[in-house]
């Protein structure tokens, strides 16, 4: 019974735990999720294309100022920077967008305020900007640069023509299909760790634990992080519980900053697209800034900003009803994902209407695939493309049309076509 007993209470705890941590979360992501989406509609992307192609400290500035703000993680920003580079942005504009982009974003800048207050989230996003900037700045001195300029790609202009209602549509789409589905289960992950780390450790219990603390404990997390994937947004409440736990400040700022930024996957893109020199300069300036900048704000910050993650005076109404919301559409997602693991009912009729079918590598989440979708649908004789997240399928209705030209515009975009039929 007592075994019983204590079980119960644990997972009482546990449950508890998971929503205070909700109650923080949801208001700051849904408030980011919606700012993402007027960013995303309002925002002039023919300019972002338009004016990277320099090897210049101005187009890396200018790529750092699109980035900072840009809510993409590592599984967006990868297709999107070598979208970048394939059109004319130089290395050093590409890197500086691959540094500074999964570090931060409104939605993650919001939460960070939320829970590690806002000196820290300024902080961060600082280092955002800081690292792009010196990132940027050394593939341009150090790393010889041959770009073939292409044209603007023409959806950037034509979805500008929406009006009234349809551009507000449009944001919430984005904001919640697009944005929200990429990262919805890295974020419940995040949630999922925070509430046990908040149990398992008493606060203050790693400020007791010698390993955990100064340069060894920034170097420890810096270790563990540089081969993950972490989702910025989704490892807020992660830190903020290692912070609670007695973790110093600036060993969770590394790793707010080389979790986020680096992972096996973009460490092959970067290799990939921009070569070993840029993807050994662009792991340099990640280790290196993180540790420095962890340092610098112990320094500057760490005994004024006191942290303690997860204490409420009173809980609103609005809190309690964007956590629900947030539920609503952890599980409406969910339902799609698996409802997207049995096409067996509408396979004969997608396939009747199919001219052709391309086999696409390289899509992780619901952003690739609006990535795939827009630029086959930019093609004159594409009437619709369908792409299919679970298997990789993209299935094109139209007439004549021509599979090479498409092929290079998938493979133009970041993503692999292994198979045409």
């Amino acid at each position: 019974m007592e075994i019983e007993f204590s079980t119960a209470s644990m997972i009482e705890s546990y449950l508890q735990a998971l929503w205070t941590i909700l109650l923080d979360l949801a208001p700051a992501l849904l408030a980011g999720l919606l700012l993402a989406g007027l960013l995303h509609e309002f925002l002039p992307r023919g300019l972002i294309r338009r004016r990277l192609s320099a090897s210049t400290m101005g187009s890396v500035f200018r790529a750092v100022m699109i980035g900072v703000p840009m809510p993409l993680c590592s599984c967006g920003v990868v297709p999107t920077a070598i979208g970048l580079r394939n059109d004319g942005a130089s290395k050093g504009a590409a890197t500086a967008f691959l540094i500074s982009t999964p570090q931060t974003g409104v939605d993650s800048i919001l939460v960070s305020a939320s829970f590690l207050g806002w000196p820290f989230a300024i902080f961060k996003v600082i280092a955002a900007f800081v690292t792009g900037l010196i990132g940027g700045g050394l593939v341009n001195r150090l790393v010889n640069d041959e770009v073939e300029t292409a044209p603007p790609a023409p959806q950037d202009e034509g979805r500008r023509d929406r009006r009234g209602p349809y551009r507000l549509i449009s944001v919430l789409r984005y904001a919640i299909f697009d944005l929200l589905a990429a990262i919805d289960m890295w974020i419940l992950v995040g949630i999922l760790i925070a509430a046990a780390i908040s149990i398992a450790f008493p606060p203050d219990y790693l400020s007791q634990v010698s390993w955990a603390q100064g340069l060894g404990g920034m170097f420890l997390v810096l270790i563990v992080s540089l081969p993950l994937y972490i989702c910025t947004t989704g490892s807020v409440p992660i830190a903020a519980s290692l912070i609670a736990a007695g973790m110093p400040l600036g060993s969770a700022l590394v790793f707010l900053m080389a979790g986020p930024a680096t992972n096996v996957a973009t460490m092959g893109a970067v290799y990939r697209a921009l070569g070993g020199k840029v993807l050994g300069l662009y792991l340099a300036v990640v280790v290196f800034m993180s540790m420095a900048l962890g340092l610098g704000f112990d320094f500057l910050l760490g005994d004024v900003q006191q942290i303690s993650s997860h204490q409420h005076h009173q809980v609103s109404w609005v809190s309690t009803v964007s956590a629900l919301l947030l539920c609503g559409l952890f599980v409406y997602h969910s339902g799609l994902r698996l409802k997207s693991r049995w096409p067996a009912k509408t396979a004969e009729r997608i396939d009747h209407e199919t001219n052709l079918t391309l086999k696409v590598d390289g899509m992780s989440c619901q952003h690739c695939v609006t990535n795939v979708k827009d630029t086959l649908e930019v093609f004159d004789e594409v009437e619709e493309a369908t792409p299919e997240l679970s298997s990789g399928l993209v299935r094109i209705r139209g007439e004549s049309l021509d599979t090479n030209s498409l092929t290079a515009a998938v493979e133009k975009a970041g993503f692999k076509v292994v198979e045409r039929k």
